[in-house]
């Protein structure tokens, strides 16, 4: 019996879905509109990201243009072009400035995995 792989995927950002996120344009490289993906990979124009945190998601993010703040559980990281950041599942956090990041979450992005501090239905 023959093993079926994953159908292999080459996506370029100028044909990607876009959409208005959190945190502002986002790109969407990899995401829920593919099958059996294990993580999403968005390109997203940052500009100004509310608070929010993620129960399941371990998000990365890896600054490609541009810099400013990134706000982890209320402290506050400069980053700039060639910063990563380690975002764990239960970290609030948000950024502000102009910046292009390359964000990757494990696993795939769920709808219902985005939550607010400041939301009581969140607990």
């Amino acid at each position: 019996m023959t093993e079926s792989k994953p159908p292999l995927l080459i996506r370029r950002e100028g044909e990607a879905p876009r959409e208005r996120s959190t945190c502002g344009w986002r790109n969407l490289l990899v995401s829920r509109q593919d099958e059996n993906v294990a993580a999403w990979v968005h390109s997203v124009d940052i500009d100004g990201a509310k608070q929010h945190y993620h129960r399941r998601a371990t998000e990365l993010y890896y600054v490609l243009e541009g810099g400013g703040v990134v706000v982890l559980d209320g402290v506050e990281h400069e980053v700039q072009k060639g910063s990563l950041v380690h975002i764990p599942p239960g970290v609030v956090h948000g950024a502000r400035g102009r910046m292009k990041v390359l964000v990757v979450g494990v696993p795939d992005i769920s709808d219902d995995d985005l939550f607010f501090p400041d939301d009581d239905s969140a607990e």
